[in-house]
C-alpha cells in the first residue's frame, strides 16, 4: 500500500508540474500577454533610453496594438540573428522591431500587412570624399549580421567591388567602427540612420544612391493565424482612429505609417 500511495503522490506531483508549466507559457492569441522579440539597439524603432527603459516607435505601436487586443505587451531583447528560431521555439510570440518583409522570411514566418516604408542606404563619415556607390570600390563596409542590409548588399553589384564586408551584432557597433575609421561605410536602415543623424548632425552623411526599398511588417509564428488576425485587426483600427499617426508624429515628426 505504501508503494502504491507513493506512486500516486508522484503522479499527482508530475501532473501538477506539467500543467503548471503549460499554463505559464500559453502566450499568443488566447493569453493575456504577448511576448515581443526586439533588438534593443535599433533606434528609433526599439532601443534603451538614458534610464535603460525600452522605448521607440515600434514599442509604442506594439503597446497600443496589444491594448486593443486586450493584452499586455512584454518586450524580450533577443539576438537578432536568431529571431526566427526564437519565434518558432515559442519563446516569443512576435518579431516586431524594424522587421523587413522578404520572400525568404515569408517562408519562415507569417507577416502582417506592411506598416512602414524603409530603404537600405549607405552612410559614411561627413568628412569623407564618398558621394556615390562606385566610390566604395576597394573599400571596407559594415552592416548588421543577418539583417536586410546584408540581403540588399548581396543583391547589389557593390558586393563584388568592395574590399571586405564586416558583420556586426548591431548597428551601434558598426557606426562606432565607422567613426573611428575601422571601416569606410555602413549599410543601414534609412529610418535608423535618419534618427542618429538627427542626434549627431556633424558625424555622418548619406550617399546619393540607396541600395533597396523595403517595408516593415510584424512576424508571427506559422500556424498561429488566430494571433495574426487579431493583431492585424488592431493595426487596422489604429490606422482608422489615428492612433498610429499620432505615434508616428511623436517619433518621426510626420505620419509615415502605411495605410
Amino acid at each position: 500500500m505504501k508503494r502504491l500511495a507513493a506512486l500516486a503522490l508522484a503522479a499527482v506531483a508530475a501532473f501538477s508540474i506539467i500543467t503548471g508549466c503549460s499554463s505559464s507559457k500559453g502566450n499568443g492569441a488566447d493569453s493575456d500577454k504577448v511576448v515581443i522579440g526586439i533588438d534593443d539597439k535599433f533606434a528609433p524603432m526599439g532601443f534603451r533610453d538614458d534610464n535603460n527603459e525600452i522605448v521607440g516607435f515600434d514599442i509604442d505601436l506594439a503597446k497600443a496594438a496589444a491594448e486593443k487586443m486586450g493584452k499586455t505587451a512584454e518586450f524580450q531583447p533577443i539576438d537578432w540573428s536568431t529571431k526566427e528560431s526564437e519565434l518558432n521555439s515559442g519563446r516569443i510570440d512576435l518579431i516586431w522591431n524594424g522587421y523587413t518583409i522578404t520572400d525568404e522570411r515569408k517562408e519562415k514566418v507569417l507577416f502582417t500587412k506592411p506598416y512602414l516604408a524603409n530603404a537600405q542606404v549607405v552612410v559614411t563619415l561627413a568628412k569623407s570624399n564618398f558621394s556615390k556607390l562606385d566610390d566604395l570600390t576597394g573599400k571596407e563596409v559594415g552592416l548588421q549580421s543577418l539583417s536586410s542590409a546584408a540581403d540588399a548588399l548581396d543583391a547589389s553589384p557593390l558586393k563584388a567591388s568592395v574590399k571586405r564586408v564586416t558583420e556586426y551584432p548591431d548597428n551601434v557597433l558598426a557606426l562606432n567602427d565607422l567613426k573611428i575609421g575601422r571601416i569606410d561605410a555602413v549599410i543601414i536602415d534609412e529610418v535608423v540612420i535618419d534618427y542618429y543623424m538627427s542626434q549627431d548632425k556633424d558625424s555622418f552623411k548619406l550617399l546619393d544612391e540607396s541600395l533597396a526599398p523595403e517595408q516593415y511588417g510584424v512576424g508571427v509564428k506559422k500556424g498561429n493565424e488566430a494571433l495574426l488576425e487579431k493583431l492585424q485587426t488592431a493595426l487596422d483600427e489604429m490606422n482608422q482612429d489615428g492612433t498610429a499617426a499620432e505615434i508616428s508624429k511623436k517619433w518621426f515628426g510626420e505620419d509615415k505609417v502605411l495605410k
